[in-house]
This record gives structure tokens, C-alpha cells and sequence, in this order.
């Protein structure tokens, strides 16, 4: 299930489906001589999630990005605004926004926009989480492979996404949002002795 999904630091992460569409997730100091894009997500406007940079570096002509409004604002180029609930199609792979917010901080208000997707790859769901809180949608959030900050500070802890990942049940919990702006690798070890679900700590790229 996890064979063709990379974790690239952070909150980074790239897919390829059997087809051959790659999908990124909020590239973010990204090192040469990774596949170019044909879909872009980032999650909302802030430096290390909506990298100029980084999304210029994967794209292509025919590249699509989506991007909250925020964010949206600061890419150059053709960009889908997105928004909770709204859905893209880019060849095989399905994509759904989801909410992302705090909810006992103030960095990332729900009133903001902010987002989290779903993209359905060879029938795999995958969610990533955005930077977020555990926060009662993720209820009902159907997926698989669940992509979920550790690291505190601006999102959840350990704790709280392991308690995050019982809520959303998914088949393989992989967490992200560490060792790099925040928290380590002491917290995604943290969050595998913590959770239910089986953790798949994955090897940065």
C-alpha cells in the first residue's frame, strides 16, 4: 500500500499510481531529481506548506495545483481554489478537500480556509491531514493510509494523533510534520507506541 508513497520531510510527500500520475502534497525543500508533478496540493499559505520554490522546482506544463484561497493567492499561475468539500480529478487520481484547523491554538483558525485532502490512488484513499488539530470531522474521514502531524506546537502532538487515528480508523497511520519547523523523531516513535492502528514510520527521501 505504501510502496509508491515518499515522504520527503515535513509535511512533503509524493505519490505515483500505477498509471504514472504523480501527485505532491505540500513540497517543501524538495532535492533535485524528484518526478515532476502533475497535481500539487498544498494545504494552506504558510512557508513551509505553500513553498514558491518548491512547487516552480516539480512543475510542468499542464501541472495542476490546488490550494486554498490564501494560498492560491500566492502561486503563480493557473491554480484550483479550493475549499472543503470540493473535488478534482486529475487522470486516475481522486482528490477531496477536508477541513484542517486548530482548536486550542491560533495558528491555523478554522475561519481560515485552511485544508486537508483525500486522494484516491489505485483505489487506495489517502489522507493528509493538513496542519490541524484533532478535530470531530475527522469522524468522518474514510481512508486507508491516514498522513498525521505529531509534532506539537502547531498541530497535534503524538498523543492527540494517536488518538486522531482510532477516530478515523484507517488501515496504516503514517506520521509527518516532524524533524524538521518542529518535534522529532522521538515524536513519531511517540505516536507508534501510542496508536491503534498500525504506524509505518517512513524513511525521509
Amino acid at each position: 500500500m505504501l510502496e509508491n508513497l515518499h515522504w520527503l520531510g515535513h509535511a512533503s510527500f509524493y505519490v505515483r499510481s500505477a498509471q504514472g500520475t504523480v501527485v505532491y502534497f505540500d513540497p517543501y525543500k524538495l532535492k533535485a531529481g524528484l518526478p515532476q508533478a502533475d497535481l500539487i496540493l498544498v494545504t494552506h499559505d504558510h512557508f513551509d506548506h505553500c513553498s514558491l520554490e518548491d512547487i516552480k522546482k516539480v512543475s510542468k506544463p499542464g501541472t495542476v495545483v490546488g490550494a486554498p484561497a490564501a494560498a492560491a493567492a500566492k502561486i503563480a499561475g493557473s491554480v484550483r481554489i479550493l475549499s472543503v468539500a470540493m473535488s478534482l480529478r486529475v487522470a486516475d487520481v481522486s482528490v477531496v478537500a477536508v477541513p484542517a484547523y486548530n482548536t486550542d491554538k491560533k495558528f491555523h483558525p478554522r475561519a481560515a480556509g485552511y485544508l486537508g485532502y483525500v486522494a484516491t490512488v489505485d483505489g487506495v484513499a489517502i489522507y493528509h491531514a493538513g496542519d490541524t488539530d484533532h478535530i470531530p470531522e475527522m469522524g468522518s474521514v474514510k481512508a486507508d493510509v491516514a498522513l498525521l502531524p505529531v509534532g506539537g506546537t502547531y498541530t497535534m502532538d503524538a498523543a492527540q494523533a494517536a488518538a486522531a487515528a482510532d477516530a478515523i480508523r484507517p488501515q496504516v497511520a503514517v506520521p509527518m510534520h516532524y524533524g524538521e519547523v518542529v518535534g522529532s523523531d522521538q515524536d513519531a516513535k511517540e505516536f507508534q507506541r501510542l496508536c491503534q492502528a498500525e504506524v509505518r514510520i517512513l524513511r525521509r527521501e
